[in-house]
């Protein structure tokens, strides 16, 4: 070998190179996930994320009707950041209706309204604001007093024009409910709790899978006259029991460390997270069967992770992102158990209250575990 080839060698080089992306087109999950995880980034950050939210639901709770309050609901209706869903016509209505997640904002005016207003006498609009999402919540309050201005001074005219000018002819009262303090992490801790089950319970269950199919215990598994249901339940099982202990560690360091309240029903948020943890385990379990190694199941375990932290309402408001984005992210457990979650543990919410997102997990649950039990009877195939 002459001195200049045994330093380099531009045919071991080229050599290499071509090994290299022989292996590459071999390995068609990883190249994916190169090229598929910075597209998705970019179109989620580029088109889904947005912290100013919009048409947040809205109820206006009154008891009698007037043109000036008409003029008052239809200006909110036009308001890109309000969307009118209805008029409540009691206290309890109102109150159910913020903590089941039906309406955002509601807005309460009192009885006599007009009269109070024409007299002089500065009567009280009281704007209360779901701030569990305290960044959604910001939006609406800084956006209401244009909104009430514009549509009362518009309704204030001709004889009724003296009671228009500066300043407004009534007070705005404005109520954070569920988070009085406006703290980001009474927002962002139970949060938590759903991207750490989901980053855990999927990647520790297609990992396990996996990793028997690569020491070559799965084939012994495979001749036993187990069937496919028993060997996925029987894989995913004595995991949920981690997920009790990551759950139980979890709510004790909320409430020592960061102060979050757990105000609600304790079996509403059992049933929920017990329900999110097998979701979470079958699709572990499906994304075993997509995988050839340990590598590549968590490569792709991660690639679940981000959807998760992006399109579930965890880090940016969910009634900020465009429709499509709301559609994605709803067939998403997290988005689901993170409602239940803030339902319960700050909305003081029961079972009534979490019912709608329960079920839209156990549909979620059906349709996850039918793909994987295919795809595991394709695997034995």
């Amino acid at each position: 070998m002459s001195g200049r080839g045994r330093f380099f060698s531009w045919a071991r080089f080229a050599g290499v190179l071509i090994k290299e992306f022989i292996q590459m087109r071999r390995d068609r999950v990883t190249f994916a996930m190169m090229i598929g995880i910075p597209v998705v980034q970019l179109l989620l950050f580029g088109y889904a994320i947005d912290t100013d939210p919009h048409h947040l639901p809205t109820l206006v709770e009154m008891t009698e009707e007037s043109p000036i309050l008409h003029a008052l609901t239809a200006a909110m209706d036009t308001s890109e950041y309000f969307d009118f869903i209805g008029i409540s016509t009691s206290e309890a209505e109102s109150d159910l209706a913020l903590r089941d997640g039906r309406a955002t904002v509601i807005l309460t005016v009192p009885p006599g309204f007009d009269r109070d207003m024409i007299r002089g006498l500065r009567p009280e609009i009281l704007l209360t604001v779901d701030a569990s999402d305290p960044v959604a919540a910001g939006g609406a309050i800084g956006a209401i007093n244009g909104v009430v201005n514009t549509a009362i001074a518009q309704s204030l005219t001709g004889p009724l024009a003296f009671a228009a000018g500066a300043p407004a002819p009534f007070d705005m009262v404005i109520h954070r409910a569920f988070n009085p303090e406006g703290k980001t992490s009474t927002n962002i801790v139970p949060g938590l709790l759903a991207v750490i089950l989901s980053m855990t319970m999927v990647m520790i269950t297609a990992v396990a899978i996996v990793r028997e199919s690569e020491r070559g215990t799965m084939e012994s598994l495979i001749a036993t006259p187990v069937t496919p249901a028993e060997v996925m339940l029987g894989k995913i099982i004595p995991y949920v029991f981690v997920g009790y202990v990551q759950t139980l560690v979890f709510l004790i360091a909320a409430r020592v460390l960061f102060d979050v309240p757990f105000e609600g029903s304790f079996l509403a948020f059992f049933l929920g997270f017990n329900l999110y943890i097998v979701v979470n385990l079958a699709i572990g379990f499906l994304v075993s069967t997509m995988s050839r190694s340990q590598m590549q199941a968590m490569q792709l375990s991660f690639f679940t992770i981000l959807p998760t932290i992006l399109l579930s309402g965890f880090m940016f408001p969910f009634a900020a992102m465009p429709g499509w984005a709301q559609a994605l992210g709803t067939m998403i457990p997290a988005t689901h158990f993170l409602r239940v979650v803030r339902k319960v543990m700050l909305k003081g919410g029961g079972l009534r209250e979490v019912a709608p997102d329960m079920m839209a997990i156990c549909v979620i649950l059906v349709v996850v575990v039918v793909v994987a039990l295919r795809r595991y009877r394709k695997t034995l195939d």
